[in-house]
């Protein structure tokens, strides 16, 4: 059952306070000889304060990706769960956003360099995770694929689709790559812009791609003529987070205290719904 308890973003900034009290206090106390133990000195300023202190959240998102991130690039308008998310971090911090554009195949350099947090459908993998942190999972998910309604029976395996005859499509850069190269060699592996692979796929100039289920299931509800080969089924497993500075525990903290908060009061699940309707998400493995 859903709970109703409404975020308080007074609750949030007290929590950050006390986390950043504790990392700032000095010392003062007297050990058993009563003689004054010199005092601790303060740590650099971390993430968590320098955000509050500059007014503004820096997120990388790659826009290509919904029900997660998607990029209008008439208007120029990000819109998706995660980008919502993220704008609901910044509202809860009391400052604004920086949005910075990002590819999966950039992703990681463009987070180390330019943001505080990256957004977007992010698999939490080991490679990644020897350069960032991550926040607690947002999602269990997994590949599975994505075919033409009337071809959809054709790709109910691995073995079905590792064949010289089909054509998988992907995004350059990122896990779908990864997944499809490791999995795929004997087929053939083309690359395309990720927001225009799904209009390939449906055109018939691919026969299949192999992606996340919360993926799938968005782009088989978009597109009459493309149908999820196995809704219910994955061919791994994987889990979704939000990428984080690496070494700033007082940041991480933080922001896992919001996101455990927005994933149990009903937040998340209100910011998902006009995107996926009743559509459960998540794998039960």
């Amino acid at each position: 059952m859903r709970r109703t308890a409404p975020v308080r973003i007074a609750a949030l900034s007290a929590v950050a306070a006390l986390v950043l009290t504790s990392c700032l206090e000095e010392g003062g106390d007297t050990n058993d000889d009563g003689h004054e133990v010199e005092a601790a000195q303060p740590q650099e300023t971390d993430r968590l304060q320098q955000v509050l202190d500059a007014g503004e959240l820096a997120v990388c998102t790659t826009g290509d990706y919904p029900p997660f991130t998607e990029l209008d690039e008439d208007t120029d308008e990000l819109t998706g769960i995660d980008v919502d998310m993220a704008q609901h971090l910044a509202d809860t911090m009391g400052v604004d956003i920086e949005w910075v554009n990002t590819s999966w195949d950039s992703l990681m350099e463009d987070f180390l360099a330019s943001c505080d947090v990256a957004v977007g459908g992010i698999s939490m993998n080991p490679d990644r995770a020897e350069q960032v942190f991550f926040t607690e999972p947002i999602l269990e998910d997994g590949k599975t694929p994505i075919a033409r309604c009337e071809n959809a029976a054709n790709y109910q395996s691995i073995n079905d689709i590792n064949q010289p005859d089909v054509t998988s499509i992907f995004p350059e850069g990122g896990t779908n790559q990864e997944f499809a190269e490791a999995n795929y060699p004997d087929g053939e592996l083309v690359t395309h812009a990720n927001l225009a692979i799904f209009d390939e796929l449906a055109a018939g100039n691919a026969d299949v791609m192999t992606t996340d289920r919360a993926e799938v299931l968005y782009i088989a509800n978009e597109y009459d003529a493309l149908c999820a080969t196995l809704p219910d089924e994955t061919f791994d497993y994987s889990l979704m987070g939000y990428m984080l500075p690496q070494d700033d525990a007082t940041f991480k903290h933080y922001v896992d205290q919001w996101l455990t908060i927005a994933l149990n009061d009903g937040t998340y699940e209100d910011i998902a719904e006009p995107w996926v309707g009743n559509v459960e998400l998540s794998m039960d493995n």
